[in-house]
């Protein structure tokens, strides 16, 4: 005899979004290095979408209050892991949930760690493609040049943190962006899960926290347009290249990345992740 699965429209509980992110977690363990990879490409590329957008926005933003021009950019940068989460695509701050698998003893260290790697290299593989072909495009030299200046601007900010406020930034964003991922798993249609996702997402950007993935796009196309931009350029903006002498792979790796991804793994992985596993999934007396 088989029993029906009970249909329900009422959005997952918090102990039956454990075992989903778990199960989940179990899934993309397994994933092979190629299929990593290609999954790793589109999600930085969704991700670089997210600020392509996010940029334009908030170009020109000294027209009206830092807090509604962040609020702005925030909004529209939440098409990021929008696209990610509906479209299909492994995020390397999404995927640190995996977490909750491996503290189960689901999957093994080397899995774990093997997914990491291939999803960030495809993360950056998609960022960074993304960012070259909108240099090509000249997109950054719309209105007058201001996209391209806000774009700068932002890069230049990026290489500027200290590794400890970096670090920190870090920490939280992927604190915000993992709990988007968790209450998206709770969702029972593609309008829930968008609604779900806005409101972390358009937090951790408004306060300014750094994800390591959208750095990936936000700093290169500012390398790229410090290094390859035309004079007519640097006359629009009335200013040169040597105005932004910070931005260089470099300091994008080293004053940027390095942290950031640090942050992002303690935030998600250890604030999230293993939280959720210790109140949902660890097997103890205690638990009720």
């Amino acid at each position: 005899m088989t029993t029906k699965t009970k249909f329900s429209v009422d959005a997952l509980l918090p102990r039956e979004i454990a075992v989903k992110a778990e199960e989940a977690g179990v899934l993309k363990a397994n994933y092979g290095p190629r299929r990593l990879l290609a999954l790793g490409i589109l999600a930085g590329a969704f991700i670089a979408f997210g600020a392509i957008f996010a940029t334009t926005v908030s170009t020109g933003s000294t027209d009206y209050p830092y807090g509604i021009s962040r609020l702005l950019s925030g909004l529209v940068f939440s098409l990021g892991l929008i696209l990610v989460i509906i479209g299909g695509a492994e995020l390397f701050t999404g995927n640190n949930l995996i977490i909750m698998a491996w503290a189960n003893r689901k999957i093994s260290t080397q899995k774990l760690l093997r997914n990491w790697f291939f999803v960030y290299i495809g993360n950056f593989v998609g960022s960074i493609c993304v960012a070259g072909l909108l240099f090509f495009s000249g997109q950054y030299t719309f209105s007058n040049g201001a996209v391209g200046l806000s774009a700068l601007n932002i890069a230049n900010s990026k290489v500027s943190l200290g590794f400890i406020e970096a670090l920190s930034l870090g920490i939280l964003c992927n604190v915000l962006v993992c709990l988007a991922i968790w209450l998206a798993m709770s969702a029972r249609s593609i309008t829930d899960k968008i609604l779900a996702v806005t409101f972390p997402i358009t937090a951790f950007v408004a306060a300014g926290f750094e994800h390591s993935i959208a750095n990936m796009y936000f700093i290169p196309i500012g390398i790229f347009i410090k290094k390859g931009a035309s004079n007519a350029f640097w006359s629009q903006i009335g200013m040169s290249s040597s105005n932004f002498s910070g931005i260089t792979f470099e300091n994008m790796f080293v004053k940027n990345l390095l942290p950031v991804t640090i942050g992002n793994i303690i935030g998600g992985s250890l604030l999230v992740g293993a939280v959720y596993w210790a109140l949902y999934l660890r097997n103890n007396e205690e638990q009720a």
